[in-house]
């Protein structure tokens, strides 16, 4: 059974509920002829999943705010949704098969589910296990190597990290394993000496660029070096 949704009920049981189970967003109005033809088929397909997908409609005409969401063209339009994220969709009234096709797309299959729970795990076993079935899964591998950085073991991290293309992620975690902090220091001190460096001195540069990194946006001192740095590189 299909869950009407409001302009008011849609962070509750569309984008919330999206991060434990796919929530397919059917968008339509009683006047739609299409609309009511894919409305029981969607019903149909969505209850043979036994709850591993949900299903909700939304009353383009009584939640603007909704279609405006979602930019929506015409209707009957379909969106699926995961972790918050639109993942898929379709627009117009599609037949059974199709339909089913669809909603099949959004069944974790039972290495996708085993995946997920030995990476829900967070130990290092469930970590190595995850990269045994997945070696370049960008979440088991950062798992991975923050742990390994906990315990001072930072040469075996940064060869983990090293296997996937860099990120936000990866570069903080790489950043803590290549830096030793040491006492109370803010930093100051260390980031005025390697700015005479940083021009000819790539290991100096590096150095600069991890501290700023675990320092993070929301210190002040980041941006202040990070000009100062572009200075001095150009």
């Amino acid at each position: 059974m299909a869950l009407d949704v409001t302009d008011a009920t849609f962070q509750s049981d569309v984008i919330d509920r999206s991060f434990s189970a796919p929530v397919v967003v059917d968008l339509w109005a009683p006047w739609c002829g299409p609309c009511r033809t894919l409305g029981p088929i969607l019903e149909k397909v969505v209850d043979a999943t036994g709850g591993r997908v949900v299903l909700v409609k939304v009353d383009t005409d009584q939640n603007p705010a909704i279609a405006q969401a979602f930019q929506v063209q015409s209707i009957p339009a379909v969106y699926a949704m995961k972790d918050g994220q639109v993942v898929d969709g379709f627009m117009g009234a599609y037949p059974e098969h199709i339909v089913q096709q669809f909603i099949d797309g959004l069944i974790p299959t039972d290495g996708q589910q085993a995946l997920a729970a030995l990476l829900a795990e967070g130990t290092e076993g469930s970590f190595r296990a995850a990269l045994e079935m997945e070696p370049g899964n960008e979440d088991a591998i950062v798992g991975l190597a923050e742990l390994l950085v906990a315990r001072g073991e930072n040469d075996q991290a940064l060869q983990f990290l090293a296997r996937i293309p860099e990120t936000d992620r990866t570069r903080l975690v790489a950043a803590k394993a290549r830096v030793q902090p040491t006492g109370d220091d803010d930093h100051d001190a260390t980031l005025t000496a390697l700015l005479d460096q940083v021009k000819a001195d790539e290991d100096a540069r590096q150095q600069f660029l991890d501290i700023l990194e675990l320092m993070g946006p929301d210190d002040p001192r980041t941006a202040v070096y990070r000009k100062q740095l572009t200075a001095r590189l150009f």
